[in-house]
């Protein structure tokens, strides 16, 4: 497109390309690329979620369960950077709908690593395990117009 631009405003066609040009058209993929590369990362994170699982039970399981988990989670949350792109990725977490989903999912993410080698507490990297689940949920849903609201109105119905 940037090409056709430039002829069409009448500039020589071999000008140098900027750097950020360079670098995003090396890295541009098709779009059957990108969904193939999306549903692999995606299913490998369940994978490790769910290998995570299984390990919880064996002797030194709980660091296995923490760190399969938290892999399974960073692995299908950076699988929609190849749908998105990783900086429109990175812009859409942090905009004001889903900034404390993020923050708590990533700090969550570093606590539970923390609680398992640093500060040896099982438990505690248990609770940031599930603490990871509910922020993800919470973050997932947001990209679904009024998710939100109908899980909201569900509970407080339920709590009622």
């Amino acid at each position: 497109m940037d090409k056709l631009r430039r002829v069409l405003s009448g500039q020589e066609e071999n000008e140098e390309l900027g750097l950020t040009s360079q670098v995003l058209d090396a890295s541009t993929l098709s779009y059957s690329t990108r969904v193939k590369w999306f549903i692999i990362c995606f299913v490998s994170g369940i994978l490790c979620s769910i290998l995570g699982t299984a390990l919880l039970f064996l002797p030194k399981g709980t660091q296995l369960f923490a760190v399969f988990y938290t892999l399974g989670n960073l692995a299908a949350l950076s699988s929609t950077c190849f749908l998105m792109g990783p900086l429109k990725q990175l812009k859409r977490m942090f905009e004001p709908t889903r900034l404390l989903a993020t923050c708590v999912m990533l700090l969550c993410f570093i606590l539970t690593l923390c609680s398992v080698f640093w500060w040896h507490k099982k438990g505690l990297a248990i609770v940031f395990c599930i603490l990871q689940f509910l922020a993800m949920t919470w973050y997932s849903i947001s990209y679904i117009p009024f998710a939100r609201d109908a899980v909201m109105k569900c509970f407080t119905s339920c709590l009622n």
